[in-house]
């Protein structure tokens, strides 16, 4: 398989909160070539339209355990956590992994759910130390920050920090699977292609 150079890409320069577009350094499967499971795998059908997905659909059963766990961390919120701190722990972890392409996902929609863009671009902005204005987002990020650096580094003083910023043992769970998660789905997505500013703008 042929890798893919990109010399006059136009590639980002900070982290933002603006779409992104992202280029594989792989061949994706053409969008008409797609088997009946690779589709069915993608589990939303606009993503066939995301080269991203459409080169991880050459193994579709991982593909489709990867979605319906990214799915269920960030939209099952019966209980737990809110989207918007689900969202805040995935930016942390994207952030400290250099993942431009998945922080821009991400801050987006930590911002869409809270309100917070100013706070939310702080972190992009200053990094994982900046105080984004409570203990609860704070005590967030510092989570996912010490779960991303090396599982083994998040410990009690992580989740006495959580509970003492009012999350419970559900909305503690919720902010470890939004940071594992994307801890493992940074360095996927590092691996296999690159980010873009869209030629529109």
């Amino acid at each position: 398989m042929t890798v893919a150079e990109y010399p006059d890409l136009a590639r980002p320069d900070r982290f933002t909160q603006l779409g992104l577009g992202w280029v594989p350094w792989l061949a994706p499967v053409p969008e008409a070539e797609l088997t009946e499971r690779q589709r069915e795998a993608l589990v939303e059908p606009a993503r066939t339209k995301m080269p991203y997905f459409r080169l991880l659909a050459r193994d579709p059963d991982a593909l489709e355990a990867r979605t319906l766990t990214d799915l269920d961390i960030f939209f099952n919120v019966d209980g737990g956590i809110g989207r918007a701190e689900r969202e805040l722990a995935a930016t942390a972890a994207s952030r400290v992994n250099g993942c431009v392409f998945c922080a821009s996902v991400h801050s987006a929609a930590a911002t869409r759910e809270s309100g917070r863009r100013d706070d939310v671009q702080r972190l992009l902005d200053e990094g994982t130390d900046a105080d984004l204005g409570d203990e609860r987002w704070n005590a967030v990020v510092a989570a996912s920050v010490s779960l991303t650096a090396t599982p083994l580094g998040f410990g009690p003083d992580d989740v006495d920090r959580l509970r003492d910023a009012g999350l419970d043992d559900a909305s503690i769970v919720d902010v470890i699977g939004g940071a594992a998660f994307f801890n493992w789905a940074n360095r996927l997505m590092l691996s296999l292609g690159e980010p873009e500013v869209p030629a529109a703008r």
